[in-house]
């Protein structure tokens, strides 16, 4: 089984300028989930896509493959992921170049660990899912959420969770927004990741950080820091 690791990292981030390459613990931050891949022993290849030359530059610094750029058509802000993996696919195969399941790793996902990676490819493997990704639990139960107006009244959006208790309502969880296994078919048919049989673990929410904002951005500086993970004086 071929396996590829695909790390989209577009050049044009608008709320945090040049974001994939922005120095994150010593590294460009896109170095982390590229370390990870490299040593999970999971991937025969490791590649960033992106059109970006800086970017291809700082990624094969950071040891990922950069064979082919991003096309214009996959690299605009109304561009999907699923577009970018169909691209890349497709752009192998015409290369005479096939894999069977393909890893999509988010490239600021800079608190992603090989052993992350293993269980996900682990379940993915296990034959009972179309797609796998990591997964965090709400803090408070949803079913409890608020709305709220301009003016600041204040209501719940289910009121008839008002006498619930907590441990008496079901869990829910959102996307980690770490990476997500699927096969390499999958991505050509641009198969929704949520849609069909798709499988989850679940993580601590301080393994992982979401970021959008230079408020995101400090949070999973702290988290890396928590995880006792060194920075990287050596670039």
């Amino acid at each position: 089984m071929s396996v590829l690791a695909v790390i989209p990292a577009r050049g044009g981030s608008k709320r945090i300028p040049r974001k994939n390459i922005r120095d994150f613990a010593g590294r460009p931050i896109l170095a982390w989930p590229i370390a990870a891949a490299r040593d999970s022993g999971l991937f025969d290849t490791v590649m960033v896509s992106t059109e970006d030359e800086a970017i291809a530059d700082a990624a094969r610094t950071a040891g990922a493959e950069v064979p082919f750029l991003r096309s214009p058509a996959t690299a605009d802000d109304h561009s999907t992921l699923l577009d970018v993996l169909a691209e890349v696919v497709a752009t192998y195969r015409e290369r005479g170049q096939t894999f069977d399941t393909v890893c999509c790793l988010l490239a600021t996902a800079a608190l992603v660990t090989p052993e992350g990676l293993k269980h996900g490819h682990d379940l993915f493997r296990s034959g009972d899912f179309d797609s796998v990704f990591p997964v965090v639990r709400f803090g408070s139960p949803i079913q409890r959420a608020l709305r709220r107006d301009a003016a600041g009244h204040t209501a719940m959006l289910a009121p008839e969770n008002y006498a619930s208790r907590s441990q008496d309502l079901e869990p829910a969880y959102h996307d980690a927004g770490q990476f997500y296994w699927m096969s390499a078919a999958a991505c050509l048919a641009k198969t929704p990741t949520f849609s069909g049989r798709a499988g989850s673990f679940e993580v601590d929410e301080t393994a992982v950080q979401d970021i959008d904002t230079p408020t995101d951005w400090r949070l999973a500086e702290l988290k890396f820091q928590m995880s006792g993970r060194a920075p990287d004086s050596h670039r």
